[in-house]
């Protein structure tokens, strides 16, 4: 879901993968512990590849769904739940579910 994203908006290279492997593998410890939050691993997983990014200076996804000319990126809704989606929290509009950007 994570890399189909990454994908639908160019950031499918090499490095962003190895970004996400690094992601996943992070959370197979919380995954461990917690074998019943496995339909939160995904949403987590895209959490932790845009914090990432954002601590290298790049915002992703950026919202091309709203009419704010601010550059702002895309959140994960919700934080720690099932059926994650993409969400402009300026706009306050769901944009696609996780998995699904285009």
């Amino acid at each position: 879901m994570v890399l189909h994203d990454l994908a639908a908006r160019g950031f499918d290279d090499a490095v962003m993968v190895s970004l996400l492997e690094d992601a996943v593998a992070g959370r197979q410890w919380w995954l461990d512990q917690w074998p019943d939050g496995a339909e939160h691993i995904a949403g987590l997983v895209a959490q932790d590849v845009q914090d990432r990014l954002v601590d290298s200076g790049v915002r992703w996804p950026r919202c091309t769904a709203c009419d704010d000319l601010h550059d702002h990126e895309l959140r994960i809704e919700p934080e720690l739940g099932p059926d994650p989606q993409w969400v402009c929290e300026r706009a306050g509009i769901a944009v696609a579910p996780l998995g699904h950007l285009t």
